[in-house]
């Protein structure tokens, strides 16, 4: 296995073409296979979950400033969800081909795999948001390097930028000590001496490779949910609600549609009334100024971007049923019928038409997740 990681971050840009290739040719897939859309699922399947790892194993390479930042023991937990959501539609094909309408309930296990994983990442991240579903790790940028390694905490390193200059300034009073840590800074120093005295000459050059090789490292304290409700109050308790309906809403779906049908509105209303609260949550949490400052929630640009595809989404709700077939059909029927005279507009509209309506009743249930 580690060859082929090694493989795979050497020659990152000839498997994205060979993915791609590979992609491409599941358009030329025999005709046998037409009669059944296990076979093209199945093959769709396994090269979304081949695209996944290798994906997985090119983000995960470790950098040459630090070496240990991919933690090869965690949880993979966005490649796990990635492989669930490849592997749904083919469970969804399968189960209806072998077993009707009872393929709901292969379906809700799925889902509710998919919620227990994205609940364990969303607690084990320090409940942070969630990108993509929990495909994109949310993890912030760091600063630079050089402020970075002078900095323990949040505060300045001690002697951490120009040791003599700091000793300067010391002594005409711009930055002055107390005479009580200018003795213990003596004794340090005094003792860190004494010890390279009495060490050999190989250990020391030892310790002296090892201190430039192994960089610094802070030790950052992940977030409880304790912590997150005292320090943010009401408005916490409202985020991580939020969060928990946007993860549990495609399971609630399937269970709906389970119980009532998928020709139900029941469902298809539960669903949008569960995104919308989410939505309102997120909303009053980041935008309310009624609270102390303490208490708000600054999102960063990438989960912005998380909040606005979300927002897009929603236009899944035109293509599911029974909104599908109420509405959304006939507005394609008509667009169609009013285009096809058009030459080449025409042609175009009925072939996208056409792959809508493929598409709306290849993924019956279309959970957006």
């Amino acid at each position: 296995m580690e060859a082929y990681k090694t493989w795979v971050r050497r020659n990152k840009d000839y498997v994205h073409s060979l993915e791609s290739l590979a992609n491409g040719l599941t358009w030329l897939l025999p005709e046998r296979f037409s009669t059944s859309e296990i076979g093209p699922e199945a093959v769709t399947a396994i090269l979304g979950i081949v695209t996944a790892i290798n994906e997985h194993i090119i983000d995960t390479t470790p950098s040459e400033r630090h070496p240990g930042s991919a933690d090869p023991l965690s949880f993979p937990y966005g490649l796990c969800i990635s492989a669930l959501k490849d592997l749904e539609t083919l469970v969804e094909v399968v189960a209806e081909q072998y077993y009707g309408d009872k393929k709901w309930n292969f379906i809700a296990v799925t889902e509710a795999i998919k919620v227990i994983v994205r609940l364990a990442l969303f607690r084990n991240s320090g409940y942070k948001m969630l990108l993509h579903g929990g495909e994109t790790p949310n993890v912030e940028k760091s600063s630079d390097d050089t402020g970075s390694q002078h900095r323990i905490g949040g505060f300045p390193r001690p002697g951490g930028h120009h040791h003599g200059a700091g000793l300067l300034q010391n002594n005409h009073g711009s930055n002055p000590w107390t005479i009580e840590r200018r003795a213990l800074s003596a004794l340090s120093r005094f003792g860190e001496s004494a010890r390279m005295v009495s060490d050999p000459v190989w250990f020391q050059r030892i310790q002296q490779q090892h201190a430039i090789m192994v960089p610094p490292t802070s030790v950052i304290k992940r977030p409880t949910l304790s912590m997150i409700l005292s320090e943010k109050g009401v408005n916490g308790a409202l985020f991580v609600l939020g969060e928990i309906l946007f993860i549990t809403r495609p399971l609630i779906y399937v269970l709906f549609i389970r119980r009532y049908g998928i020709r139900s509105w029941i469902p298809w209303f539960l669903s949008l009334g569960v995104d919308f609260i989410g939505y309102g949550f997120l909303s009053h949490v980041t935008k309310s100024r009624m609270v102390e400052r303490e208490q708000w929630f600054h999102l960063s640009a990438s989960e912005k971007d998380e909040v606005k595809r979300r927002k897009l989404l929603w236009a899944l709700y035109l293509m599911r049923e029974p909104f599908f077939s109420k509405y959304t059909r006939q507005k394609l029927a008509s667009t169609e019928s009013l285009l096809e005279p058009v030459p080449l507009i025409g042609t175009l509209t009925s072939k996208l038409v056409e792959l809508i309506i493929g598409a709306q009743t290849r993924y019956t249930y279309m959970s957006g997740s």
